[in-house]
């Protein structure tokens, strides 16, 4: 093969180690040595299709964990819809490039994707076709919907007096490997027959020979998660209701997308199927909401420190009763020993004659005991009982002020 560059730089470096979109743009190495396109284009895809070093894996991974992280922090604003290749997936086969059929990279990262304007369009383009009915069900889908959601249309006549764009803004689509050293691209081959006769220069007859075409695509199995994120502020008020179900709406039009029109290009032919994956799905859902328990366990920590220590203690006491609440357990009504011993020793601490309590620290002990106690130690559901114990922890002298 023949490099288009400097002798300094071909004598001495290999380009094994690229990412497959500098294999086939910058660095593309399928020349002849007369500087003619190949004959054979297939042993230049393969180059290609077979390049995908460990660290353009890892630069994979790292923007789709980029990606995933930003749509968490989005909160109610975003949307992710996990998914997986059913049939190969090709895109920006008209670019220009010397095999003839290009390929969507992402530059400077020389990676495979579908750029997020391509995947709204036919988003956009399944959600008209579920609100025209003729698919049956609309699934909440309207002409008015569109508009808010996706922008004016090209033949929409307010495109030109009232342009404004839709509520909905739709990321980049990147493509990982089935598994870890599985491959990222592969060569597909498309056979027309009659060559002659679709270019007007023959007739179509049985002996007329196929020309084989190859061309890249993302193979069948890989992952892929779809992002969109919504600006309230764009949805009008008297369509305030998509503001709630917006995320039903995009599910219904990504399904009918996925399995019948097919994204990036040939999906005439059956390229570009998705459908959603339940495993990377529950994946990301347990991740979800373990980086939720973890957030909500640090808000918690940060507002029991910026607590007086009267309160603190307090909100100690209720978390050690509400743990014994999920846990469906009661304490024994023991004055020695666990919930209830540890109710009589904040009564006493508060009601002492040197303490720092003040009456609104007591008041707020004598709420938390009466809630929480009747449902954590046995018999205290009892109103004699109950009775017996309000005396004992002298919750009136408590609610003193």
């Amino acid at each position: 093969m023949t490099y288009a560059l400097p002798d300094y730089l071909a004598k001495h470096v290999r380009f094994d180690d690229c990412p497959p979109g500098h294999r086939f743009g910058l660095y593309f190495d399928g020349w002849e040595a007369d500087w003619q396109k190949p004959t054979n284009k297939t042993p230049a895809f393969r180059t290609v299709a077979d390049s995908l070093p460990a660290h353009s894996r890892a630069a994979l991974k790292a923007l789709c964990q980029r990606q995933a992280t930003l749509a968490a922090s989005l909160g109610a604003s975003g949307f992710s819809h996990p998914a997986r290749l059913s049939a190969p997936l090709a895109t920006g086969l008209g670019n220009e490039h010397p095999l003839e059929n290009g390929f969507a990279f992402l530059n400077p990262h020389g990676l495979p994707y579908l750029a997020g304007s391509g995947v709204k369009g036919v988003i956009r383009r399944a959600a008209e076709k579920l609100a025209s009915g003729d698919w049956g069900d609309t699934a909440g889908w309207t002409e008015e919907a569109i508009r808010i959601l996706f922008g004016l249309g090209e033949e929409d006549p307010e495109r030109d007096s009232n342009p404004r764009r839709g509520a909905l803004m739709f990321w980049d689509l990147f493509f990982q490997p089935a598994s870890d050293q599985g491959p990222l691209l592969s060569v597909e081959i498309m056979t027309p027959h009659h060559s002659g006769y679709l270019q007007g220069t023959g007739t179509p007859h049985a002996n007329e020979s196929p020309n084989p075409i190859p061309f890249l695509a993302v193979p069948a199995g890989c992952q892929c998660t779809i992002h969109a994120q919504c600006n309230p502020a764009l949805i009008p008020t008297e369509a305030a209701v998509l503001r709630e179900n917006w995320r039903t709406l995009l599910e219904a039009a990504i399904e009918l997308a996925g399995a019948w029109l097919g994204f990036g290009a040939k999906s005439a032919v059956g390229y570009g199927r998705i459908g959603q994956d339940e495993a990377l799905r529950k994946k990301l859902a347990q991740e979800a909401a373990e980086r939720a328990k973890a957030a909500e366990e640090a808000a918690r920590k940060a507002a029991k420190a910026s607590l007086s220590p009267q309160a603190r203690v307090i909100a100690e006491f209720i978390e050690r009763c509400e743990n014994k609440q999920k846990a469906k357990q009661k304490d024994p009504l023991n004055p020695g020993t666990g919930l209830y011993a540890a109710a009589l020793q904040l009564s006493k601490e508060a009601r002492a004659a040197d303490s720092d309590w003040s009456p609104q620290d007591r008041m707020q002990l004598a709420e938390a005991l009466q809630k929480w106690l009747p449902q954590v130690i046995e018999k205290l559901d009892r109103k004699d009982e109950w009775k017996d114990a309000r005396k004992k922890l002298q919750i009136s002298a408590l609610q003193q002020t």
